[in-house]
């Protein structure tokens, strides 16, 4: 059987639509946006599938495409104006729709997009973390740094907002240096 261009650029649909799906959901919040830029990194992708040095790094591959669209796409603003608008279409009210940001991609979405892809390659597509210094273009010490610190900024965005000290509290404040009478 011959294989025709049509035939593998399927196959390669069929391989990775799901992983490229999930990782660009993570990354900008809305699955809309998300389909867009799978459907934008297969484009460029297939017309750029000779630069593909080595097939088996296809996957980190495709991710360093795939970011690079959603970054084009990453407008926060915007973002939580569709969040709230697929939630009126999928019936939540408002205040469901503010009791569901506690949801681990919601908090995903609140934390900075270096920490937010190593989570997501990391816990969501089972990555390793050698294939991700390969997709991050970064070094394997420095993936395994940024997932501490992803970690830590995830912790912190799934905790409830602290509540501002009372104003009859005094601050304490640490004088940098000594006062001389």
């Amino acid at each position: 059987m011959i294989s025709t261009a049509e035939s593998r650029y399927n196959q390669w649909v069929r391989e990775h639509y799901r992983f490229l799906l999930r990782s660009a959901w993570a990354l900008t919040g809305s699955r809309a946006v998300a389909e867009d830029v799978v459907q934008d990194c297969f484009t460029s992708a297939w017309r750029f599938r000779n630069q593909l040095r080595d097939p088996g790094m296809a996957r980190a591959w495709l991710f360093q495409i795939m970011r690079r669209h959603a970054f084009r796409h990453f407008d926060p603003a915007q973002q939580q104006a569709q969040t709230l608008q697929e939630s009126a279409e999928q019936g939540v009210n408002h205040h469901d729709a503010l009791d569901a940001q506690l949801d681990v991609v919601k908090a995903l979405s609140r934390i900075a997009p270096i920490h937010r892809e190593v989570l997501v390659l990391y816990y969501f597509d089972d990555m390793p973390t050698a294939q991700m210094a390969e997709a991050l273009d970064i070094a394997p010490g420095t993936v395994l740094s940024r997932l501490a610190r992803a970690r830590e900024a995830l912790k912190n965005a799934l905790q409830p907002p602290a509540t501002a000290p009372s104003s009859h509290q005094p601050a304490s404040v640490i004088p940098l240096r000594k006062r001389t009478p």
